[in-house]
């Protein structure tokens, strides 16, 4: 197995509020489109790595509770964590050290009320 997690979607209860928030903090452009009866808006990324998109429709509920994502912060975590207020969300942990060969996290609530992390790695030598 080549990674545990190969795939992630955040609830959301008003897309476009959602898309809006995550396009800020991350500065990227997320596509969206419909699957089904869901619509989805997907984070950039490879073909190789992780990743995941929020998603609106039945059964998708935001919440604080339950399994956290850690969305990837390399080299920008304090960017981002700068964004996320003026974005419409709230760090509820600012940037923590974990470990000094894992490096840093923080956790957010977003605009729709999931609770999310962001981690950095320790600066490459």
């Amino acid at each position: 197995m080549r990674n545990t997690i190969n795939w992630f979607e955040l609830p959301v209860t008003d897309f476009d509020r959602a898309k809006k928030f995550y396009e800020a903090i991350f500065e990227v452009k997320m596509d969206d489109q419909m699957m089904g009866p869901y619509r989805m808006g997907f984070f950039p990324g490879d073909q190789q790595g992780v990743s995941g998109a929020i998603v609106h429709g039945d059964g998708y509920v935001p919440s604080d509770k339950g399994a956290m994502v850690y969305l990837n912060a390399d080299g920008i975590i304090d960017e981002v964590i700068a964004r996320i207020g003026k974005a419409g969300g709230n760090v509820v942990v600012p940037r923590s050290p974990i470990t000094p060969e894992i490096g840093d996290f923080a956790i957010f609530l977003d605009t729709e009320g999931n609770k999310v992390a962001l981690h950095t790695p320790p600066p490459r030598k």
